[in-house]
């Protein structure tokens, strides 16, 4: 795997799990929280960028993943903030995101790294394609995702 789509996984893995945290927090305190709200954008920005960097890349999406949608979000919010939906919003981040979050989990073996020696925390690590089912396929994608963690 190419080691900038292996970090790019990373990334979105990353805000997934802090969209996540905001979820948790429930749909009431994220109405109520502009605070929340412009996290939450933010996060829908950057996994727009990853996914249109990972689709330039030839990287397949998983199921029940669309990069030309998360990059159309982003757009959108980028540009036609003025029309913003929070309800909409928040459906995106309970809803979707968390679909995209628990379809990459299922995607995915993990092998930890080791730098300098020192044993990796336990992580499950984002899936590389829909044709990622080989596990010999889903052992080399964790190793270079793992590589691309430890540099």
């Amino acid at each position: 795997m190419d080691r900038r789509a292996a970090k790019e996984l990373l990334h979105v893995r990353n805000w997934l799990d802090r969209v996540a945290v905001i979820v948790t927090r429930g749909r009431d305190a994220y109405l109520d929280d502009l605070i929340l709200q412009e996290a939450g954008d933010s996060l829908m920005m950057k996994l727009g960028e990853a996914a249109n960097r990972l689709a330039r890349l030839d990287m397949l999406a998983p199921d029940g993943v669309d990069w030309a949608l998360a990059v159309a979000n982003q757009n959108f919010i980028i540009h036609q903030y003025e029309q913003t939906n929070r309800a909409m919003t928040w459906r995106t981040l309970a809803v979707d995101l968390s679909g995209w979050a628990s379809s990459l989990r299922r995607t995915t073996r993990h092998r930890p790294c080791r730098p300098s020696g020192r044993q990796a925390p336990q992580r499950a690590m984002p899936g590389p394609c829909k044709q990622a089912t080989n596990p010999q396929t889903i052992c080399r994608f964790s190793r270079d995702l793992s590589s691309a963690m430890c540099r």
